[in-house]
């Protein structure tokens, strides 16, 4: 599906270092905040952050007609950092977007630089069927990853019986909802700074329904993560697990001493958060 416009954009001289930011599913660029982007800037980095196809700007699908998977997703990609005349990169990546930094990296590795996975899980750990086998109440596998917690999954439960909110105000209302489930307890949350973004988002998007064919996709190849690869990776690589969709430890998460600042259900949240005034 090449025919698919993407939406990007690029800040700091062509001449400085690439980092190419790639958000998660059904989630678009500008999600990554502009404090960081402005971080990455002055430290001296050439930055490109752009939408999926169905988010924000980028071309929406009409899934009927045209089906795509995941691999078409992962593919797109590519077709950015050509369209910035990139043969390699840095990639930043969160949450669903590191599934595809990381199948990169396997795939493709002489076009990465280094990879940043934040908020994810690896390669071929199959999170989504684990979230979707909860979300339905269906047993989990003995080696799978930790399944979501309650809140977690009472919120979406909620989300998938319910009629979409109308108008312009319940719809942001209802986004800054999730927002708050997916922002954790361990920082404060700025319900003023969520509606500003959550308003932006709901402004820029051509199709706010079109995320749903993320979902789509994903079912039309549930195999799409391949298994036992990830010893692949060459390039420099870090990640940095922090979600409440998780309640206990996942076997890829290191072993580390608890914060003693921190109570017992703090939870750090799902997301690239903006910086948040008297944090450290």
């Amino acid at each position: 599906m090449q025919n698919v416009n993407i939406w990007s954009e690029e800040f700091g001289a062509a001449t400085d270092e690439p980092i190419l930011l790639i958000m998660g599913s059904m989630s678009q660029g500008v999600l990554w905040p502009e404090e960081f982007v402005g971080l990455l800037t002055a430290g001296g980095r050439r930055v490109i952050r752009y939408d999926h196809r169905d988010t924000g700007g980028s071309d929406t699908v009409d899934f009927e007609k045209t089906p795509y998977t995941w691999d078409d997703i992962k593919n797109d990609v590519y077709r950015v950092m050509d369209a910035h005349g990139l043969d390699s990169a840095h990639l930043v990546c969160h949450s669903a977007g590191g599934l595809l930094g990381q199948y990169i990296a396997v795939e493709a590795p002489e076009r990465v630089r280094s990879l940043t996975v934040i908020g994810s899980s690896p390669l071929g750990g199959g999170e989504g069927a684990v979230i979707m086998r909860a979300l339905m109440g269906e047993p989990q596998p003995e080696d799978s990853l930790p399944e979501p917690t309650p809140e977690f999954v009472a919120f979406y439960r909620t989300l998938m019986a319910t009629p979409p909110p109308a108008g312009r105000r319940a719809q942001i209302d209802a986004m800054i909802a999730e927002q708050r489930l997916l922002h954790g307890t361990g920082l404060p949350f700025d319900e003023e700074a969520a509606r500003r973004l959550q308003e932006r988002i709901y402004d820029r998007a051509r199709d706010l329904t079109a995320t749903a064919n993320h979902r789509l996709a994903a079912a039309a190849e549930p195999n799409f993560e391949p298994v036992g690869v990830l010893h692949q990776v060459k390039a420099p690589h870090a990640g940095h697990r922090r979600q409440p969709r998780t309640g206990q430890a996942g076997p890829q998460r290191a072993h580390r001493r608890p914060d003693p600042r921190r109570a017992p259900d703090d939870r750090p949240g799902h997301g690239p958060h903006p910086a948040t005034r008297g944090s450290r």
